[in-house]
């Protein structure tokens, strides 16, 4: 038995019309070359185009406009159509193709042809309710699965499916993380640098120039600054009616009395509050003291509702302002008393894991206190259950 394959065969479908020509009497006018009206008689007619014996010499390849007429029920039925020349023979007859036909005519000429096949009469009532119904459908889809689309089709629909799933996935991690920070995270009301330290008051009024720079050394007892009042202000109250006279008044208030400022303790100057050269009362704080090698904390404030989540023991997280690393801190102490009432507000105080710099003093502090499960809680969750 020969099971030989003949490679040469072609199956009937490969090789058969694309559509069915029919003879239907009909007329084409069209513009010719010259721009010309001119009418022909339609030798077939098939949904794909028609063919003509041409009176004037087309060009293979153009496109041309004209008119379809048919007679139906002694009513002319006119098309507009576009063609396009697809073969030329030596008697004339001029093959053509339908360019950019509407869905409409597409209708019309089937239902033209069909009913000339089959041997029905054609009514104009027919024609009407063929174009009153939707004579199409979707395409099929195709056995590769890719539904008819191009490789940079799939590429744009699979970048915009990727792009929708990446807004909802921030939007979905955006509703967790303010839901995660309503229900587990505390946040402080207000928060700074605190550093102990000791004031350095004017003794007089007068004017200050400091001997220090910024985060300059004052041992205990060293001149930090001098400064220079009026002698006037000295004596007053140590001298009598005959020394007051308009001539002694103005001798004294011409005169300056020098004095120095001395630090009290072995400390960094932390901030000078009145300029150099600049007048300040007797009593006005000029410098802030800081001990040497002493360790800055963070003082805060918390609301009363978040009594449970900010007691002693309790681990912080904290960030100084003007810095991006977040620190870790735990809360030594916490009261809600003062001296006159109760008051309505938690102050805490925060001591840092890591040294803080006394030279930040005074920075606000944003504070905050995560009592959610963490990556460890989970971790302990698994291993406690043999995961």
């Amino acid at each position: 038995m020969n099971n030989a394959v003949n490679v040469n065969v072609v199956h009937e479908s490969e090789a058969q019309r694309q559509h069915a020509r029919v003879k239907i009497p009909a007329k084409l006018r069209y513009l010719g070359p010259n721009r010309e009206t001119t009418e022909a008689r339609i030798e077939d007619l098939s949904a794909g185009g028609f063919a003509f014996h041409a009176k004037q010499p087309l060009k293979q390849g153009e496109v041309y406009k004209g008119r379809l007429m048919f007679v139906i029920d002694n009513l002319g039925l006119a098309m507009d159509v576009e063609f396009q020349v697809r073969s030329i023979e030596g008697d004339g007859r001029v093959g053509c193709q339908f360019q950019n036909l509407e869905q409409q005519d597409i209708a019309t000429l089937r239902h033209l042809i069909t009913s000339h096949l089959s041997g029905e009469l054609v009514n104009m009532g027919d024609v009407l309710g063929t174009l009153q119904r939707d004579n199409f459908t979707k395409a099929r889809k195709r056995k590769d699965g890719t539904g008819g689309m191009s490789a940079l089709g799939r590429l744009r629909a699979v970048t915009f499916s990727l792009g929708i799933f990446i807004v909802g996935l921030a939007a979905f991690g955006f509703v967790l993380k303010s839901v995660y920070g309503l229900y587990f995270v505390s946040h402080a009301e207000a928060g700074l640098v605190s550093v102990p330290g000791m004031n350095v008051t004017m003794p007089r009024d007068g004017t200050v120039q400091s001997l220090l720079g910024a985060n300059g050394d004052a041992p205990k007892g060293a001149p930090i600054a001098s400064f220079s009042t009026s002698m006037l202000d000295v004596l007053k109250g140590h001298l009598d009616e005959d020394q007051l006279s308009p001539e002694k008044v103005t001798e004294l208030f011409g005169k300056q009395m020098t004095g120095t400022l001395t630090s009290p303790c072995d400390c960094v100057v932390a901030q000078q509050l009145v300029s150099d050269g600049q007048y300040a009362s007797k009593g006005d704080v000029i410098f802030q003291l800081v001990p040497r090698n002493s360790q800055a904390s963070i003082e805060a404030r918390f609301s009363y509702r978040q009594f449970g989540q900010v007691r002693p023991g309790t681990r912080v997280n904290f960030q100084v302002a003007g810095e991006d690393q977040i620190r870790q801190g735990e809360i030594i102490s916490s009261t809600s008393l003062s001296s006159a009432d109760l008051s309505s507000d938690l102050r805490v105080q925060i001591k840092p894991d890591e040294p803080l710099s006394s030279s930040l003093a005074g920075r606000p502090v944003e504070v905050n206190s995560d009592r959610g499960p963490s990556m460890n809680w989970f971790i302990n969750k698994a291993m406690a259950h043999g995961l």
